[in-house]
């Protein structure tokens, strides 16, 4: 178990990080940033959990229903909104949210929201997302309150980050451009992963399958399992799924892969869509037999 004083001065450089950070940052034009910015806010998949579809919630406002076992979660809204939404946030409030778990106010985020994942960005790529999201149009929606079991209040969602959560300090084990779209950006393991009885992902089971994923849907196996993954799969059948949905016996994606597909990898670009199924292609194989019983998350 870390020490909740290497835990508490682990915030101290963040300002100088973020400052250092954005030095580095190539000298691209506002567009082309903004461009970027959107092209990661695709593939992060933050529409999908910010946009109330279900009743036509306005683009970003937030208010899905996020159904998991430990209740049901209200995503915020996200738009420059300066009352109900990121107005009033800073670059440093954004990073610290994104690379730390951690709001403007020194709160600590449920792991519904995947900070887990997204600490592996890059300061390159949270700068370029932050910039897109100044550009959205703003919407004047409060945020609704979350729906939980009664243990779960700030401060156990402080004492969970204590005890499970350690932020990426620089040095992440990615190695490679797949590898980073996968765990970093689309964070494909929260969905595809099994979790303890804590909400913690099973690492050790990094890409199985699990019966509880969103919503109390299924997940399939993604492993190159011969018997329970997808070993069958070429790249092209990879590639053909992220672009269109497509399965490699003809059916189509459904559930709520066609959302991820919709809103984030069809946007893909040839190089990275290649390395995303080049990574996906050659996880470990783990043996994990998902039911069907249940709706799917992935398929009809």
């Amino acid at each position: 178990m870390k020490s909740p004083f290497s835990f508490l001065f682990s915030y101290l450089p963040l300002s100088l990080c973020v400052a250092l950070g954005l030095l580095w940052v190539p000298n691209v034009s506002a567009g082309d940033l903004v461009q970027q910015g959107e092209y990661i806010f695709k593939l992060a998949g933050c529409q999908g959990c910010h946009t109330d579809t279900e009743h036509k919630g306005a683009r970003l406002a937030g208010g899905r229903a996020l159904a998991t076992p430990f209740g049901t979660f209200y995503p915020p809204n996200l738009t420059p909104d300066s009352d109900t939404g990121l107005g009033k946030w800073t670059e440093e409030d954004f990073v610290r949210a994104l690379s730390r778990g951690v709001g403007p106010s020194g709160q600590a985020y449920f792991p519904v929201f995947p900070y887990t994942s997204y600490t592996h960005m890059s300061r390159e790529d949270m700068h370029a997302l932050w910039t897109y999201l100044r550009t959205v149009p703003a919407v004047a929606q409060p945020n609704r309150s979350h729906d939980l079991a009664w243990y779960l209040n700030r401060m156990a969602s402080w004492g969970w980050q204590l005890v499970f959560f350690s932020p990426d300090s620089g040095q992440s084990p990615i190695k490679n451009r797949g590898e980073y779209i996968a765990t970093a950006m689309a964070h494909c393991q929260e969905c595809h992963t099994p979790r303890n009885i804590f909400g913690v992902l099973k690492h050790q089971m990094a890409y199985a399958g699990t019966l509880e994923g969103p919503e109390g849907a299924t997940v399939p196996n993604i492993t190159t399992d011969p018997k329970t993954g997808i070993s069958g799969w070429s790249r092209t059948d990879l590639v053909d799924f992220f672009k269109e949905g497509a399965l490699p016996d003809g059916d189509f994606a459904g559930g709520l892969m066609v959302e991820v597909i919709d809103n984030g990898l069809k946007y893909l670009n040839k190089e990275d869509v290649e390395a995303l199924a080049g990574y996906i292609g050659t996880l470990p194989p783990i043996s994990n037999a998902i039911s069907k019983k249940k709706k799917s998350a992935i398929t009809k």
